[in-house]
């Protein structure tokens, strides 16, 4: 009689566990598709060195935003951080000339829905030129800050893979590369998720991942996602619902004419979910929507509403859109 017992709760724990497998849901994004372009950069001089069209010391009128973040500070106010350099004719070549430095803008109120008016960040002084970074290369690229005992820990590529850190999001202090790799590492993104930081960053026809305990130290790498049909860019990972979901965008050889910019940034954003954050499969395995977005952030505002960010689409600027989960 024991032993039907015993192994009738067995079975009733097996049961339960199988109807707790099978019955979650995997939330899908939906964007509002109304976007709001909340940030546009003022014209500036041009930091330097010079490139084969930009001249250091030249003030542009016009610049240009690409991959970006959002940080709250400690008094409330929002910020965003991005690559950004003066506007060059497409009919030029190298439309990304001078991306050497980040912008940086703030809000004017310490609500984030509130700042989804027109133009509502102004620009602060662009941070971590070449000049404030002796010994690295000049690109300065995709920058990604994520809080750790007081202080702000930035990353940023191309590969070399390097940190910067601040105790204000004003003032910031070069501390060297962390990993470098032959066949590339671009746009990283960080996430703590128990305890560990994963930072996920572009390669060749691949989305890799690395992990620290301390954001100085970090593992070997792992691909976590195979796109043999675009190359990816700008990665977003974030754990919602007991699901992870990668954001990433697709960059499709032929898909520019060249003579309009707005061409050059893809705005398609895939979007994939896994219970295994370091395995989102190859292709379209594990793939659940496409959303309109290029360099795509996903967070929240104070009110747990989410949002999507953008840019270079639907405009030049950075935009913001709603994010719902059906």
């Amino acid at each position: 009689m024991k032993t039907k017992l015993t192994l009738l709760i067995v079975v009733s724990i097996f049961l339960v566990q199988c109807k707790s497998k099978t019955s979650k849901t995997v939330l899908i994004p939906k964007q509002a598709n109304k976007f709001v372009e909340v940030y546009q950069p003022d014209g500036d001089v041009f930091f330097g060195p010079d490139t084969k069209v930009l001249k250091e010391g030249k003030f542009y009128e016009r610049w240009i935003p690409n991959d970006h973040t959002f940080v709250k500070a400690e008094d409330g106010k929002w910020h965003i951080f991005g690559i950004t350099h003066p506007y060059t004719d497409p009919k030029l070549g190298s439309i990304h000339q001078g991306e050497f430095a980040s912008f940086h803008a703030i809000s004017s109120v310490t609500n984030f829905k509130e700042t989804l008016s027109v133009d509502h960040y102004s620009d602060l002084p662009k941070i971590l030129t070449p000049k404030e970074r002796p010994g690295e290369i000049t690109a300065n690229h995709a920058p990604y800050i994520i809080k750790k005992d007081n202080l702000y820990y930035m990353v940023y590529g191309h590969s070399p893979m390097r940190l910067a850190t601040s105790p204000d999001l004003n003032n910031w202090t070069p501390k060297g590369t962390f990993f470098e790799e032959e066949e590339g590492a671009r746009d990283p993104n960080l996430i703590l998720h128990d305890g560990t930081y994963y930072m996920t960053y572009c390669s060749e026809k691949c989305v890799r991942m690395r992990t620290s305990k301390d954001l100085l130290n970090w593992s070997e790498a792992k691909t976590i996602l195979v796109t043999n049909e675009f190359d990816p860019e700008s990665p977003s990972v974030i754990f919602h619902n007991d699901t992870f979901y990668l954001f990433v965008c697709a960059w499709e050889k032929g898909s520019w004419d060249r003579i309009e910019l707005l061409g050059a940034y893809t705005h398609k954003a895939h979007v994939f979910a896994s219970d295994d954050l370091m395995d989102f499969g190859t292709d379209q395995e594990k793939q659940i929507t496409i959303l309109n977005a290029h360099a795509p952030e996903i967070f929240q505002g104070e009110d747990k509403q989410w949002y999507i960010s953008s840019v270079m689409y639907p405009g030049y600027g950075v935009s913001v859109d709603k994010l719902f989960w059906e």
